[in-house]
C-alpha cells in the first residue's frame, strides 16, 4: 500500500527488459516518491524483478498479475488497487514481429495488434475515468521511433506503433482538458534479451510464401545492417528507464520523447518533405545501394559513441 505523498505507478510488462528496469528505478527512488505496482502475465517469471528490486520488494514495489490482452484481467488488476487510484500508468507490454510480409499469417499480425495497440487501449480505458474525475494523472506509453518512421521488414510492428501514436495523439488533446497528461517514450534499438533472441531466431527461420530474392534481401542485407545499427546506436533498458523517470518528474512533460538524439535527423527526414520521397529514397539507398558504406559508417559511429555521448542521449530535453 502506498504511503501518504507517494505516487502510485502501475507498469505493464515487468518480467524483463525495459519494464523491469523502469519498475526497479522508480521503486528504488532515493526519496521514495513512488509506490510501484509491477505487473506481468505470469507471476512465475517474477524472479529477475524481485532480485533486481532487492529490499524495495514488498515496500515500494508490489506485484500483480495482468494480461493486457484480456478485458477481465485488466479490470481485475485495476480493481485490486486501493480505491482504483493510479497516478501514473506506464504502458510497456509489447511484442515484436519481423520478417517478409508474405510469410506472416494474419493471425500473427492480429496478435501483435492485440498486445501493442489494443492492450494499451484497454489499460487507458480502465484508468482514464478515475483520472478524469480526479483531474489528475499521467499516462506514459512505450512507443518506438518505428511509430514515427517506417522500417523495412518491420511492417506489422511498425503499423502497431503508428496506430498507437495516432490514438494517443488524439487522446492527449481531450485529456489535457482534465489535467491528465499523455507522454510517448520513443526509443530506437534497445539491447534486451528479447531483441537478441528474436534476431537469432529470424536468421535461422524459413519463410514459406516469400520469394527467394526477398528472403535473400532480408537475411543478407537487412539483418546485417540491423545488427550494425544495434551495435552502434543501441541503448540499454537502464537508459530508457532513466529517460522515463525524467519525463514523469517533469513539471511540464512533453508528449513525444525520443530517447536517442542520434535518431533525430532520421525522423526529421520524414517531415522535411511532405511527399515522403526523401525518407523513402534515403532508406532505400542506405539499405540497397550503400550497404558497405553504411557498415563502415556504423563501425565509426560505434567507436565514437563514447559513454559521455550515451549519457546525453537519454535526456528527453
Amino acid at each position: 500500500m502506498a504511503n501518504s505523498g507517494q505516487k502510485v505507478v502501475l507498469i505493464t510488462g515487468c518480467s524483463s527488459g525495459i519494464g523491469l528496469r523502469i519498475a526497479v528505478t522508480l521503486a528504488r527512488d532515493e526519496k521514495k516518491r513512488y509506490h510501484v505496482i509491477a505487473t506481468m502475465r505470469d507471476l512465475r517469471k517474477k524472479d529477475k524483478l524481485v532480485e533486481a528490486a532487492g529490499d524495495a520488494f514488498g515496500k515500494t514495489l508490489t506485484l500483480l498479475p495482468l494480461d493486457v490482452c484480456s478485458d477481465e484481467s485488466v479490470k481485475s488488476c485495476i480493481n485490486s488497487v486501493k480505491d482504483r487510484h493510479i497516478d501514473i500508468l506506464i504502458n510497456n507490454a509489447g511484442v515484436g514481429l519481423l520478417g517478409p510480409l508474405e510469410s506472416i499469417s494474419i493471425e500473427e499480425m492480429k496478435r501483435v495488434f492485440e498486445t501493442n495497440f489494443f492492450g494499451v487501449v484497454r489499460m487507458i480505458k480502465e484508468v482514464m475515468p478515475d483520472m478524469k474525475k480526479r483531474r489528475s494523472g499521467h499516462i506514459v506509453v512505450m512507443s518506438s521511433v518505428m511509430g514515427l518512421q517506417g522500417v523495412v521488414f518491420n511492417d506489422v510492428y511498425t503499423a502497431s506503433k503508428f496506430a498507437m501514436e495516432g490514438f494517443c495523439e488524439s487522446m492527449a488533446v481531450q485529456l489535457m482538458k482534465f489535467n491528465v497528461r499523455v507522454s510517448m517514450i520513443e526509443p530506437g534499438p534497445v539491447h534486451t534479451e528479447f531483441e537478441t533472441k528474436m534476431m537469432d531466431d529470424v536468421a535461422k527461420m524459413e519463410y514459406p510464401g516469400a520469394d527467394a530474392d526477398t528472403v535473400r534481401y532480408f537475411k543478407d542485407v537487412y539483418l546485417p545492417s540491423s545488427i550494425d545499427i544495434f551495435e552502434a546506436m543501441g541503448q540499454t533498458p537502464e537508459d530508457i528507464a532513466k529517460c522515463t523517470k525524467k519525463v514523469i518528474e517533469s513539471s511540464s512533460p512533453r508528449f513525444r520523447n525520443l530517447t536517442n538524439s542520434l535518431y533525430t535527423p532520421i525522423v526529421a527526414l520524414k517531415y522535411a518533405d511532405e511527399t515522403g520521397g526523401l525518407s523513402v529514397n534515403t532508406f532505400y539507398n542506405l539499405l540497397f545501394n550503400f550497404g558497405p558504406l553504411m557498415h563502415i559508417t556504423m563501425s565509426i559511429l560505434k567507436c565514437l559513441t563514447c559513454s559521455c555521448l550515451r549519457r546525453r542521449t537519454i535526456s528527453p530535453n
